[in-house]
């Protein structure tokens, strides 16, 4: 990486922390309390966009692969697969999240709503992605496999964006939200779409540095030199 873009990215983490702590300040000192629900309802803060954050994770690798299933092209397979990884680490933040909040609400951990499920076969969805990239050895076979899989695997997404105006479910259609709520939802959206942004770039970064590793090793030896007739080396 060179010096300039070493400098970016030490300034962007420094920034995407320095809007972290303004949301989580914002989030103890500055945002009421819900009347009903108490203390416990600030998580859907960092649920929602964590949310939002997976389903940009899952168009991203869904765009990655479609790029690579026409071009062929094994950046856009690593840009996929770094993509994956996000979305599998905040779809995992949408669950947990989600489960305290049910348990606090609804008195359960879990219900088989629709969304829920949805939600679950997605987090799955993305993790057998996962899985089948590091059980295919050849690296050809591996991404065009990998890609046909996430183009399949990204129709989950619409299903749970659109789950609860489609079928019954325990989950609310829309939040109405107080301006102060409001603005502190806006807060927290920005760090952690930062973060997921973030995340995708260094995984992909490093990436490229283990594929050029890689073929740096499997690089052939340079041919001997050969003696031409008058015995100089040619």
């Amino acid at each position: 990486m060179c010096n300039a873009c070493r400098k970016f990215a030490r300034f962007y983490w420094l920034l995407t922390a320095a809007f972290l702590t303004q949301a989580i300040l914002m989030l103890a000192l500055y945002t009421p309390t819900e009347a009903t629900m108490g203390p416990i309802q600030k998580i859907f803060y960092v649920h929602l966009p964590s949310a939002i954050a997976t389903f940009l994770a899952c168009l991203t690798c869904f765009v990655a692969s479609v790029a690579y299933a026409w071009q062929r092209d094994a950046r856009w397979d690593r840009l996929a697969s770094s993509s994956a990884r996000v979305a599998v680490v905040f779809c995992s933040i949408v669950l947990l999240t989600g489960m305290i909040w049910g348990r606090s609400a609804w008195g359960q951990w879990w219900t088989w709503s629709p969304r829920l499920t949805f939600s679950l076969v997605l987090w799955l969805l993305y993790v057998v992605y996962l899985m089948i990239r590091a059980s295919v050895e050849s690296s050809q076979r591996r991404a065009i496999i990998a890609a046909v899989y996430a183009i399949v695997a990204f129709l989950d997404v619409p299903l749970v964006w659109l789950s609860t105006r489609l079928m019954p479910d325990i989950h609310p259609v829309s939040v109405q939200l107080a301006g102060s709520m409001q603005i502190t939802l806006i807060a927290w959206f920005v760090p952690v779409l930062m973060l997921a942004a973030g995340a995708v770039i260094a995984i992909y970064r490093r990436e490229e540095r283990l594929a050029e590793c890689r073929a740096a090793v499997e690089l052939p030896p340079p041919a001997p030199a050969r003696m031409n007739w008058i015995g100089g080396a040619s």
